[in-house]
């Protein structure tokens, strides 16, 4: 029998306790479980000599299952914050080699012959593994099976080892997913796969190494013809949740500044995204992700903090410090104070909670955490709605959520542009906290014009973002020579008691050094307000 079906899954790399755990852990509360059922199974995958389904990302492998072979062909194989949603169709075969003949949906079969070109497949790697397979059920009727997978892939002489957790959604609620991954203990400390097997497999059969490299955000791809407030909430959530399950992996495995930049960036977007779409959402709900978002944050900013301060603050005025003052001390004394940090963040980002965090904002982009009708005739100021008419009755965030996407997002730049003004306003008179607020400002504008890009024309929106990015960038420097007060207290506990504080002398060098070239800045940031000011606001062209 053919099976076509768009596929929802959610991808998890285990360690092996928790492979065991997961195995016969009790359901959880709202879930039942069935009895699980242990097979082996053998695929073998393959591609043209180019490649070309590897470079579509698309995937053809045949499987044994038992004394059967059965055909799978999927097409968008990618994984975006564990997520894979591919178009798939399974099919038996008669053994171990492909029967593109046997493709019953036109656009997989038409699609597959096209990107092969007529060059002949050949086998390319093969994964052998043993699947415990478990089915949870909800009382309303969602059906998840919990695919346990453990073995290795093989290519050539090669091998890799696997373990990982699938949860795909066979019917019900995409939000149940992340309800019983959060809900399972066995994936509380489990990482976000950024690749499925065929992935893994291509790499391994290329000699290809995984590097952990930072994340920066993807872009939220919307359509304003189609897509909605909703819709777009989604998928910005989705671009969210990658970017911080993957530079949390990042910050685990690699001393490099740049995994902890992005992965505060990655939570200051989804606050940005929390803030922006507060309409449609329960208040306790998105209080209370903001929250964890927020606190996480926090831990980020003390690695991430003594990161500036090691590189884009000490280093640079060191060049220039006077034979004999002791840089190479205060450096020594941030350094170590950097290495007690990145300790201190790591045992956070072990923590359950990063993940409990991942997988809400999961249930969130799936629908969940959304307010629900008013019953009551209370007047919504946000409608400007008389209390006590039909209508107000009716208003909810369904109305909100279904509004064009290009309307909503109009909205909301102008929110944040407006913001943003009424502290710059005031430019040549606001005090350093001032400065620092306005500096926040021009980042959530910033992320809501990222947000939103994609709905408006490439070339109305470029001139503003790019004189924004550069308003940024000074004032982020602005705020790191603020910070490099930071050295004093540094140098201050390392310093000892006796004559001269070295280490507070070469503090106060730098501190100078940088507050010189900030004066410079700061003529810089007025100027590039007044042309950012000036610029043509692209959301207004409607």
């Amino acid at each position: 029998m053919t099976v076509t079906q768009r596929e929802i899954e959610l991808k998890l790399e285990l360690a092996r306790p928790a492979m065991q755990r997961l195995r016969s852990e009790p359901a959880p509360e709202g879930f039942a479980v069935g009895r699980a059922a242990t097979r082996t199974l053998r695929s073998i995958y393959f591609d043209n000599a180019e490649r070309a389904l590897r470079k579509a990302k698309w995937s053809l492998r045949v499987r044994k299952v038992g004394r059967a072979w059965i055909q799978t062909v999927k097409a968008g194989t990618g994984v975006k914050g564990g997520m894979s949603k591919p178009r798939e169709e399974e099919v038996p075969v008669a053994g171990p080699a492909p029967d593109l003949t046997r493709i019953a949906d036109p656009g997989l079969r038409e699609g597959l012959w096209r990107l092969i070109a007529g060059l002949p497949l050949e086998p390319v790697f093969e994964t052998v593994m043993k699947r415990t397979t478990r089915i949870f059920e909800t009382a309303d009727g969602s059906l998840i099976e919990m695919a346990l997978d453990a073995g290795e892939i093989r290519a050539g002489d090669r091998l890799a080892p696997l373990y990982e957790a699938e949860l795909e959604l066979k019917q019900g609620r995409p939000a149940d997913l992340f309800r019983l991954a959060a809900a399972l203990t066995g994936t509380a400390t489990a990482r976000f796969s950024t690749l499925t097997k065929a992935g893994r497999g291509y790499a391994l059969a290329a000699g290809e190494v995984s590097v952990a490299a930072a994340r920066t955000a993807s872009d939220v791809d919307l359509d304003p013809k189609t897509d909605t407030a909703e819709t777009a909430f989604r998928a910005i959530l989705v671009s969210c949740m990658d970017q911080i399950a993957a530079n949390r992996d990042v910050a685990l495995d690699s001393d490099a500044p740049e995994g902890p930049h992005q992965l505060r960036v990655a939570l200051r977007r989804l606050r940005s995204a929390l803030k922006v779409h507060h309409a449609l959402l329960d208040s306790d709900i998105r209080a209370d992700l903001d929250a964890a978002a927020r606190d996480l944050a926090n831990r980020v900013a003390d690695l991430r903090d003594l990161d500036v301060l090691t590189e884009e603050i000490v280093a640079p005025a060191a060049g220039f410090a006077p034979e004999g003052l002791a840089t190479d001390r205060l450096t020594a004394l941030v350094l170590s104070g950097r290495e007690k940090a990145r300790i201190a963040l790591r045992a956070a980002l072990a923590d359950p909670s990063v993940n409990a965090l991942l997988f809400r904002i999961g249930a969130l982009a799936e629908g969940d955490g959304r307010k629900v009708a008013r019953q009551d005739n209370a007047e919504d100021p946000a409608s400007g709605l008389a209390a006590g008419s039909v209508d107000a009755v009716c208003v909810d965030t369904v109305s909100v959520g279904d509004r064009p996407l290009a309307e909503f997002a109009a909205t909301a730049l102008d929110k944040r542009w407006k913001a943003a003004t009424r502290l710059a306003a005031r430019i040549e008179e606001l005090t350093l906290e001032e400065r620092h607020d306005l500096r926040k400002e021009l980042k959530k504008l910033r992320y809501t014009v990222e947000f939103f890009r994609s709905a408006f024309p490439a070339r109305k929106v470029k001139p503003f973002l790019s004189r924004l990015k550069t308003l940024q960038d000074v004032f982020g420097y602005l705020n790191d020579v603020v910070m490099a007060g930071k050295l004093a207290e540094l140098a201050a506990s390392g310093s000892g008691r006796k004559e001269p504080p070295a280490t507070l002398l070469a503090a106060g060098f730098v501190m100078g050094w940088h507050e010189a070239r900030a004066e410079h800045a700061w003529e810089s940031a007025r100027a590039l307000w007044e042309e950012t000011r000036r610029v043509r606001k692209f959301w207004r062209d409607r």
